[in-house]
């Protein structure tokens, strides 16, 4: 096998997997949810609804680089887990101060207490796996 034809680096051994399904299940989650909500009641919470929305697409796209694998596909998932952590912690401390701000709740509000603090802990957990995550080869 040439180096062109290497398949990337699996990040879904062991706890990846785990990590994939349950970012799987949030992106259903926050997709499904900011879709009804900006289709039915935009103009109620038109922030709130938009956070939800990107915290879906944010979701999906850690997904697939965990699926998809490789050197590359690791260091996007670990800069856009920083930077949904960042969120997190933004949107969950903005909710706390000004809750007038979020006349509906978004996937981070109260850093994701509505969702068991899920968003709070999976970008915690997916950035320790994908640095002791083992660089072996899929097959």
């Amino acid at each position: 096998m040439t180096a062109a034809e290497e398949k990337p680096a699996r990040l879904i051994s062991g706890p990846g997997m785990l990590l994939v399904w349950f970012y799987g299940v949030m992106v259903v989650g926050a997709v499904s949810r900011s879709a009804f909500q900006i289709a039915t009641e935009f103009d109620r919470a038109p922030l709130a609804y938009t956070l939800s929305a990107v915290a879906g697409v944010v979701y999906g796209f850690i997904t697939y680089t965990l699926i998809r694998g490789g050197e590359t596909a690791r260091r996007a998932a670990q800069v856009c887990c920083a930077a949904e952590l960042v969120g997190v912690l933004t949107v969950g401390t903005w909710t706390l101060v000004d809750s007038s701000a979020f006349p509906d709740a978004t996937v981070w509000s109260d850093y994701g207490m509505g969702y068991i603090f899920i968003p709070v802990l999976l970008p915690l957990s997916a950035m320790y796996w994908l640095r002791k995550a083992p660089a072996h080869r899929g097959a």
